[in-house]
């Protein structure tokens, strides 16, 4: 009887789908942890808490990721809506403040922790259900908002322990000079994981692209945080390849890296996006905003 007893105990229970896993009591703590350390900082800089719901009607989020809206989980409801589960947070804020105009005064700033849902292929550090951290300001075209999400990156990836972690700083505008399509654009984001040879074949003017001097916004941008005591190659460095895929970023774009190592890990990453809004606005409202990989933070960090 004691053995039989054992024996059911040892026995596991049903196991979670491919991509998606649960967070034993260390890695929530250590969330919580990053969390309560950033969140003064975010609240000290302006920005206010906002939640948004994990569904969305799918048209919502379709038509604004470019290649990657093949990973949009959709699905529909009883009623036969299509719905799907949120790709990002940087969308639903788009269509919350659309539907908010009221809170422009002239900008908004918000921070949101969330899951977000990707149909890829899981491997580490990659989930198919994973947690951004998200901040944001809308309604200004100003190069010291993007100044601000800038130092705001900083600060908080320092005071959560990631001391060697430096912001990779690019503008969409060095792809446009250069005559880029969607299509080349995408093979540039790809060059960390399938080499420079690679990208030449569909890049032919790589190089060009490369030796490209800083745009002029991003000059600007540079010599804001020289003033302000941060230090380029240390804190940031101009990286005229950087991409970031998604189809939605118009103008300057940030990928926090751990290190200056080539091929170094991305914890983070963001951008202006100037058009978003407009397309559930019916106007123009700009905007720029970061978001933390709170769940690989949270691997390097334990």
């Amino acid at each position: 009887m004691l053995n039989l007893i054992y024996k059911d105990m040892s026995t596991k229970g049903p196991v979670t789908p491919k991509g998606f896993g649960d967070i034993k009591p260390e890695g929530a703590k250590s969330r919580r942890a990053f969390i309560n350390k950033v969140v003064p900082i975010l609240e000290e800089a302006g920005f206010q808490p906002l939640e948004t719901p994990t569904v969305e009607f799918a048209e919502t989020l379709l038509g604004k990721y470019g290649e990657e809206e093949k990973l949009i989980y959709q699905f529909e409801d009883k009623g036969g809506r299509k719905l799907a589960l949120r790709y990002d947070l940087t969308v639903p804020l788009a269509r919350f403040v659309a539907n908010n105009l009221g809170l422009l005064s002239p900008t908004f700033s918000r921070y949101q922790i969330g899951q977000v849902f990707r149909g890829e292929n899981p491997q580490k550090g990659r989930k198919r259900e994973f947690t951004q951290f998200d901040f944001d300001t809308v309604g200004s075209e100003d190069t010291l908002v993007d100044v601000k999400v800038i130092i705001t990156t900083l600060k908080c990836s320092r005071v959560a322990g990631l001391n060697t972690a430096i912001l990779q700083i690019n503008d969409r505008e060095v792809f446009d000079n250069a005559g880029c399509t969607p299509e080349q654009i995408s093979a540039i984001d790809k060059m960390d994981k399938i080499g420079r040879e690679e990208v030449e074949k569909t890049v032919p003017n790589l190089n060009e692209i490369i030796n490209s001097p800083k745009p002029k916004r991003l000059a600007e941008i540079f010599n804001i945080l020289k003033d302000k005591g941060f230090v380029e190659n240390t804190d940031y460095i101009y990286n005229p390849c950087l991409a970031r895929g998604l189809n939605y970023y118009t103008s300057t774009i940030f990928e926090l890296k751990l290190d200056k190592t080539p091929n170094g890990l991305s914890i983070g990453g963001g951008g202006r996006y100037d058009n978003l809004i407009g397309v559930f606005a019916g106007k123009k409202i700009p905007a720029v905003g970061f978001s933390f990989g709170l769940d690989r933070i949270v691997e390097l960090t334990q």
